[in-house]
């Protein structure tokens, strides 16, 4: 397993937002996470990705070809160095940034010159940065958007800024990804267009891909396997088949089934 979440919850002051969840994820899956609104989804998120400590329980990733360790109380750069990259529900762009710029920042994990290297700008400093910037933009070209380079962020056209979160998360150089909601605002198209790109991240560049999302079209049609929160707790997994015709998830979406 490159994750194993075991009984993580997280309690603010009397709130008890996530409760208990065990999950599990194997190398190259496609997997998501749903559920109503309020139901602890990005808290969770928040939890693996060292935005907040879990209450209790423990988080294991085992990269590929590595020893399992665990996460739990790491930074978030940290984790990010370990290999996990996230993007957010909100976008959190540099706006004023070209894109190259904003995917470059995401390299920022990889580094190795350091203080006197940026000082003195020797050959290997200005040989990384060269690398930096020939790296940043093989991204770009990977995930389409490569047109807008030079373009600051706020410029670009939404589904396209929601690309760049993606490549900015993918300049890390994980091997896993977590996506807060990547549909979010798109139109019918931009959604197909990214449900091939997630596709297309996992096949090309052996990236599982771990999402939380709304469009149930879409989770139903991308995920091997689902899981379902409610009210902070578990309460389904399977195949998407097996999730759709849950009876108790089919309740937690106020008594509408979820359409495929």
């Amino acid at each position: 397993m490159i994750l194993e979440v075991r009984n993580v919850t997280m309690d603010f002051g009397g709130l008890r937002a996530v409760n208990a969840v065990d999950l599990q994820m194997k190398e190259g899956e496609i997997i998501a996470l749903i559920g109503p609104n309020g139901a602890g989804k990005t808290t969770f998120f928040n939890c693996v990705t060292g935005v907040y400590r879990p209450t209790h329980g423990d988080i294991y990733i085992t990269p590929p070809g590595a020893q399992t360790e665990s996460i739990k109380g790491l930074k978030p750069s940290r984790i990010t160095h370990k290999g996990l990259a996230r993007t957010f529900q909100n976008i959190r762009l540099f706006p004023n940034m070209t894109v190259l710029e904003n995917v470059m920042i995401g390299r920022h994990t990889r580094l190795h010159a350091g203080v006197l290297g940026a000082i003195f700008r020797d050959r290997r400093t200005k040989e990384e940065e060269e690398r930096v910037i020939y790296d940043s933009y093989e991204i770009l070209k990977k995930i389409g958007i490569s047109q807008w380079v030079n373009s600051q962020a706020k410029n670009l056209p939404y589904g396209a800024q929601r690309r760049l979160e993606i490549a900015r998360a993918m300049a890390s150089e994980p091997f896993l990804l977590l996506l807060d909601e990547p549909a979010a605002g798109m139109n019918p198209q931009e959604t197909k267009d990214l449900e091939e790109l997630i596709v297309r991240i996992r096949d090309t560049e052996n990236i599982s891909i771990f999402l939380i999302e709304h469009d149930m079209s879409l989770v139903m049609s991308l995920s091997e396997r689902i899981y379902v929160m409610d009210y902070g707790k578990l309460i389904a997994s399977g195949t998407p088949s097996e999730v759709k015709n849950d009876p108790e998830v089919i309740k937690a979406y106020l008594g509408e089934e979820v359409r495929a």
